[in-house]
């Protein structure tokens, strides 16, 4: 080789030396490191080398390194946790309180007479009101019960028996004054006639009358039933009695007569026309009215 060769090739060597300084000297680490966790080593099984490797190995004179080896446990299942059943609670029950027992008092049955029979019996119970004998001494003492009903089923109809009233008829004449020959006018007098037997009825205790009532209803029933009224009941009969008398008003007075015949007729027309209980409404006049519609008010508000 020349010398000129030689000196080529020295220049190249040079040239790469002082590259791979440089390289070494300008290289940098790589940012931040990573660090792998190996999880502890386990106690490994040793294994079974060739005797080859182990020659091979030794000729090369370098130590063959053994890497731990990794083994994936099996994860255990978790523990069962015991399904409990939720409790539920009962709704709360109410709980009323005690009520204290109620002493019923029993009456003692009585037993009623024959309808035919009932006149003393009827009699006897209101002779125990307050005012019962005054009551008694007004009424007729034969066939009570049937005239009552007679009386109530009359003046539900707005109609009024002139016969076999439950009451004595008034012995006292109707009080008059003659205008002329003709025409008369009904004297205040007339209507006081009838005070005594207002006070009487006015006076019965309400709350014992009815009492004695309720007592005599299957009585009073079987008399209904008997002028042909079996399916109706006497009671409602009784309240549409009353509400026709409470619902009558009296036209004002004086009131003019006139007599073609026995019997006094009302002079003005419309009176005349008007019912026979609301005419007799007029003979006992206002205040005796007013007094006996608030009695019978009471009544009512009983039944």
């Amino acid at each position: 080789m020349s010398k000129s060769g030689l000196w080529a090739i020295a220049g190249i060597a040079v040239f790469t030396l002082l590259g791979l300084v440089y390289l070494a000297a300008t290289w940098e680490a790589p940012q931040g490191t990573t660090t792998v966790v190996l999880p502890a080593p386990t106690e490994a099984e040793p294994e079974a080398q060739s005797a080859g490797s182990s020659s091979a190995s030794g000729s090369n004179n370098s130590t063959t390194q053994t890497l731990p080896q990794i083994r994936i446990q099996p994860q255990q299942p978790a523990p069962a946790i015991a399904e409990q059943e939720a409790e539920v609670a009962p709704p709360p029950v109410e709980v009323e309180p005690e009520q204290p027992e109620t002493v019923v008092e029993v009456e003692d049955q009585v037993e009623l007479p024959s309808l035919n029979n009932s006149d003393s019996f009827v009699l006897d119970n209101l002779r125990m009101l307050e005012n019962g004998v005054a009551l008694v001494q007004r009424l007729n003492p034969e066939q009570l019960i049937r005239s009552f009903v007679v009386l109530v089923e009359n003046v539900s109809r707005d109609t009024f028996p002139q016969t076999g009233l439950p009451y004595q008829s008034m012995s006292e004449e109707m009080a008059v004054r003659n205008i002329d020959e003709n025409l008369y006018v009904m004297d205040d007098s007339a209507h006081r006639r009838f005070d005594a037997v207002i006070d009487t009825f006015a006076a019965v205790d309400t709350d014992a009358a009815m009492a004695i009532y309720r007592l005599l209803s299957p009585l009073f029933q079987q008399a209904y039933s008997e002028i042909g009224y079996r399916d109706q009941d006497f009671d409602d009969t009784l309240n549409q009695a009353i509400d026709n008398v409470l619902a009558m008003e009296l036209p004002e007075g004086p009131y003019q007569l006139v007599k073609p015949s026995v019997m006094y007729l009302y002079a003005d027309a419309e009176i005349e026309n008007l019912s026979t209980v609301h005419k007799q409404l007029i003979r006992i006049g206002p205040e005796n009215t007013a007094r006996l519609k608030n009695k019978l008010r009471q009544f009512q508000s009983r039944l």
